[in-house]
């Protein structure tokens, strides 16, 4: 899997990699970490990933699909936001997601919904949200995005797989390592 636009987190992109290979990406992840970690690239990637055509490495990043994707205009994918800047995704969101899911995807293989501050929900849109993750379409896929994985029901979590991130550290130039080290050496 292509995830070379995600900087650090070598674990997450190996695993993710290695599934892909093997049994394939799993239909729902919670993607949590610190502003500045890539939540949003991985969602995008993974997204890309699901819905790429290419028979090589996934995202390939010129098909037809992955051109859609990074210009956000596919229309297997669904970007759920709160009804209003700093409002939590509510029920009655989740329960129009729930519908949409159940209707087959219009171009690809996969429909994928990436749901914004997921750990804002309240527990009735979590419930709401853990009905089709249980029960949802074998085409459809989840990406829940979140600060905190834990400000999401254990039910829910225990429905999805959690990539958790790490924010990308800043290189130390070699000046400062070696100060750095002359500093911890007691030199």
């Amino acid at each position: 899997m292509n995830l070379s636009a995600l900087e650090g987190n070598q674990r997450i992109k190996d695993q993710l990699s290695q599934q892909e290979r093997g049994r394939g990406l799993s239909h729902a992840y919670i993607i949590s970490g610190p502003a500045g970690s890539g939540r949003h690239v991985l969602a995008r990637l993974l997204a890309g990933g699901m819905l790429c055509t290419s028979k090589g490495e996934k995202p390939c990043g010129r098909c037809g699909p992955c051109l859609k994707v990074d210009k956000g205009i596919h229309p297997d994918l669904s970007v759920v936001t709160g009804p209003g800047e700093g409002k939590p995704i509510t029920v009655d969101q989740v329960r129009q997601l729930r519908a949409d899911a159940y209707i087959r995807p219009n171009e690809g293989e996969r429909k994928v919904y990436l749901l914004e501050d997921a750990d804002q929900m309240n527990p009735s849109a979590q419930n709401a949200m853990l009905k089709l993750l249980e029960e949802g379409p074998p085409y459809a896929a989840f990406l829940l995005i979140a600060d905190n994985a834990g400000g999401l029901l254990q039910t829910v979590r225990s429905r999805c797989e959690e990539l958790t991130l790490t924010a990308a550290e800043e290189p130390v130039q070699d000046v400062e390592r070696g100060a750095l080290v002359q500093r911890l050496a007691g030199a």
